[in-house]
């Protein structure tokens, strides 16, 4: 451990990340959620596939948008205000879809719970990076991706518990129907979240950009102590700056592809793929995918508790090792683990039939080989690809463009997301099989993308951050 690390009030620092992860907790929470609301949304809003892709998908369209204007409003507000504005739209927008019985109604509160959580993704890992000694920096970035996967998990313990209660998710809890508790229950988290955030400071490199260098200085001195905490201040100047604050245009260069930064460039690469390998439909469609696989729904609902508790495990493999072997190590692992495991899904999809109904039916030989499959394609994402992007989203970017770059790149994750998530059931009603097998194209190339264009960051300062 480094000096820097040793001086590090580590209690603080801790505290800082808890909350600012309660973010990723609301992502993951809503993720789960939706994955049991299907049936009901069906039900109640009378929708066809194409139908529930788009109101499931909906929130990724605010996802969007939260993610594009959370790095510059960041920038101009501060990483902490624009968190607490995120956490009241997501209690908003989680109470309203709850109790919306019209579906443009529904469709808004969900895209406006979206922007929360679009703006709260790009945020955490940033901030937790800000205020994060460089050694320990992975380590505590990758609780983010842990809090994902404990708000999927949450939900879908009590989606199961929920629909037992109640016979099904069509079934009634105190007059309301168990889907619409499954979004009512996400107001809690989110109102933790929003209290919480009183409670830590605000990003010293944010401070900093402000010129409000004492307050900047406070915040070091409570993280690092005094000599150290000067020292930071100084080095941090330096790394702004002088001619002006940071901007979008400061992602474009004279020499760049298309006139972008190399490193936006590589940014937007991990941002993309990390979503066109086909995790979120585990994640949104789980429930769904294991019915066309010829499970129950209870069935359904018990694997997937059984993918995040799966998933909850991974990370904290990524936390023992992500600071010791690197972040580029972990993605190449990942992408080649993952597209092993799809192939072997497409081959087991590729072995159903399909009944009278459409209905893929496997053999339970294949079911079996396809619930194994995925949950270590499950491991292998969350070994790499989940926590590593959102690190190193958060730290691989200079200072000056950290803000901007975030802006960019969470536009184009989300907005990969949202394609994935809309085109789901269509291509699955398709063919299963063909979906899968461009998850699985998509994992191939990225570890060619991974081993070209990314550059290791483990250990390096963010005042030492390139391009």
């Amino acid at each position: 451990m480094n000096d820097t690390a040793q001086k590090a009030n580590i209690g603080l620092i801790g505290a800082i990340v808890a909350v600012a992860t309660i973010g990723g907790l609301l992502f993951g929470y809503d993720s789960g959620a939706v994955n049991g609301t299907q049936e009901g949304l069906k039900h109640a809003f009378t929708l066809d596939e194409a139908g529930l892709g788009f109101t499931v998908g909906s929130l990724l369209i605010g996802c969007v948008f939260g993610a594009f204007f959370a790095g510059t409003l960041a920038d101009a507000m501060g990483r902490r205000n624009v968190m607490r504005l995120a956490a009241l739209l997501f209690l908003g927008g989680a109470l309203v879809q709850g109790f919306a019985h019209d579906h443009t109604i529904f469709v808004i509160a969900r895209i406006i719970g979206g922007i929360a959580v679009g703006a709260a993704s790009v945020l955490s890992p940033a901030y937790i990076s800000e205020v994060a000694p460089a050694n320990i920096r992975g380590r505590m970035t990758t609780v983010q991706q842990i809090m994902i996967i404990t708000g999927l998990t949450a939900a879908f313990v009590v989606n199961y518990y929920l629909a037992q209660a109640a016979g099904s998710s069509l079934g009634h809890l105190g007059g309301i129907e168990a889907w619409r508790w499954m979004y009512l229950m996400q107001a809690i988290p989110a109102g933790v979240f929003l209290v919480a955030l009183f409670f830590i400071p605000e990003s010293p490199r944010y401070l900093v950009a402000k010129k409000r260098n004492p307050e900047a200085l406070k915040v070091l001195t409570s993280l690092f102590g005094a000599t150290e905490g000067g020292l930071k201040l100084a080095e941090i100047q330096a790394s702004f700056s002088t001619d002006h604050r940071p901007r979008l245009a400061d992602i474009f260069a004279p020499n760049g592809f298309l006139g972008i930064r190399a490193i936006v460039w590589a940014g937007l690469l991990l941002a993309v793929f990390q979503q066109l390998v086909g995790i979120n439909v585990i994640f949104y469609y789980g429930a769904t995918l294991w019915q066309l696989a010829g499970f129950t729904e209870n069935d359904a609902l018990l694997i997937n508790i059984v993918s995040g508790a799966v998933s909850i495990a991974a990370c904290f493999v990524t936390i023992a090792v992500i600071d010791k072997i690197g972040r580029k190590p972990l993605l190449l692992i990942g992408s080649a683990g993952m597209a092993v495991t799809l192939f072997v899904m497409v081959y087991a999809f590729s072995q159903g039939t399909l009944d009278p109904a459409g209905k893929l039916v496997l053999t339970p030989q294949m079911g079996m080989v396809a619930v194994v499959a995925a949950n270590l394609y499950v491991i292998f994402f969350n070994v790499s690809w989940g926590p590593v992007m959102w690190v190193m989203l958060g730290e691989m970017f200079p200072n000056q463009i950290r803000g901007s770059a975030l802006a960019v790149c969470g536009f184009a994750q989300w907005g990969a997301n949202y394609v994935i998530a809309q085109t789901f059931p269509s291509m699955a009603k398709w063919s299963l099989t063909g979906a899968y097998t461009f998850y699985g194209v998509c994992a191939v190339i990225s570890f060619f993308l991974v081993q070209k264009f990314i550059h290791e960051t483990k250990g390096k300062e963010l005042e030492a951050m390139e391009g």
